[in-house]
């Protein structure tokens, strides 16, 4: 991110910036207090679904704030959030590979069918 870079030089934020950090802030804030998360850099993370690679960080960063609320609350259906996100997301993630456990206990990828 340029504005990291950039103050990480000694620049100053500009009020833009700091006004989406607070946000931001103020969002870890919430979601620790009121939906106890308690590693909120990671949660933010975390897939919302093993079918696609969309995290809370992506919808916020995407302004969907209100579907991170949501997520958050663990009374959503993820795939339902996603498709609120994006319609086309299960084409636009779609994998000819699946996860499985293999013989030796371990998780191992082969291709579907």
């Amino acid at each position: 991110m340029p504005a990291v870079q950039k103050w990480r030089k000694g620049e100053k934020a500009s009020g833009d910036s700091r006004i989406r950090i607070a946000s931001l802030l103020a969002a870890c804030d919430l979601i620790t207090g009121h939906y106890m998360v308690d590693e909120i850099a990671s949660w933010f993370e975390m897939p919302l679904s093993s079918s696609a690679p969309v995290t809370p960080i992506v919808l916020y960063a995407a302004n969907r704030a209100d579907l991170v609320f949501e997520f958050a609350s663990g009374h959503a259906d993820p795939e339902v959030l996603l498709s609120e996100f994006d319609p086309d997301w299960r084409e636009r993630y779609r994998s000819d590979f699946e996860v499985f456990d293999a013989g030796d206990g371990n998780r191992s990828i082969r291709m579907k069918g």
